[in-house]
């Protein structure tokens, strides 16, 4: 959310035509006025340019890497894409990134599968002083005791390096996963809220947003009430915890028109965005 916070406040002095206050949360949110768009890029089909004819080292490596995933993990290749610099094009071979997209909750279920043994492939974890850094780094933003920070870290199975290069794999819905449209709910906040609680299905926490949903709630701070799911738009807790776990969840507290609350980790009402993690067993 800092890093949210300084973009918006950069656009509003610079470009204020590309800040929006969106009327379903009341937040504002940076975005591109339609006429102004020029070209939309697809990750699928750049992808599949790629594996057609790759232009450099690291489009092969893309196609190297997408070809290996598919094979491994019995993915189609139509439910990959890329995405960063490659879809754009603007890459440099000598230190850009692979950022690939897995499209569908059980292509992703099978790829989390396999994807430990295939070091002897060329894709292996990240080095431990690389890990370290990212737990005292993610320990400092958000407020985490180191064990919660490890913990955290332990289940980040999708950044990986190949043939030495940083890889990240990010859980994407398929479109027929995406069962509401832009609208349909409606949030009036409610405040901040800490809550502890068990998931009791967490299916859809590979995703952004990560959605938990939730039972036996306990509530530390906030309004005590019904609950039925956590949400996160930080990424940093997707896939923190699995059903049956119980968690420990800072965020804002939403009520929808139809009665449904949730609690929302990585929120713009908040300063810091809020946390989420698994609690010790």
């Amino acid at each position: 959310m800092r890093h949210v916070r300084r973009t918006l406040e950069w656009l509003e002095a610079e470009h204020p035509r590309y800040l929006w206050t969106d009327p379903a949360t009341g937040l504002r949110f940076s975005h591109v006025p339609e006429d102004t768009v020029v070209r939309h890029y697809v990750p699928e089909r750049r992808l599949a340019e790629i594996m057609a004819s790759p232009a450099d080292p690291l489009e092969r490596e893309t196609r190297d890497l997408a070809a290996l995933l598919a094979r491994s993990g019995q993915l189609t290749l139509e439910g990959l894409g890329v995405s960063g610099s490659i879809l754009l094009g603007l890459h440099n071979p000598s230190f850009s990134d692979i950022d690939l997209l897995i499209y569908g909750a059980e292509q992703i279920r099978r790829l989390r599968r396999v994807i430990d043994g295939l070091a002897s492939d060329g894709l292996v974890g990240l080095p431990e002083d690389r890990r370290a850094k990212w737990r005292a780094e993610t320990a400092a933003r958000f407020g985490l005791e180191p064990e919660v920070a490890a913990d955290l870290d332990a289940r980040r199975w999708h950044y990986r390096l190949f043939r030495g290069r940083y890889v990240s794999l990010h859980p994407t819905r398929a479109e027929h996963e995406i069962r509401e449209a832009y609208g349909d709910r409606r949030y009036t906040p409610l405040g901040r809220a800490v809550v502890e609680a068990r998931v009791t299905d967490s299916s859809e926490a590979m995703f952004l947003p990560a959605v938990y949903r939730v039972a036996d709630v306990r509530w530390r701070e906030g309004a005590p009430g019904p609950l039925e799911e956590i949400v996160s738009y930080e990424g940093v807790f997707g896939s923190a915890a699995e059903a049956g776990e119980r968690i420990l969840a800072i965020g804002h507290l939403e009520v929808e028109r139809a009665g449904g609350r949730r609690l929302v980790v990585g929120s713009g009402f908040l300063p810091d965005g809020g946390s989420l993690h698994a609690l010790a067993r």
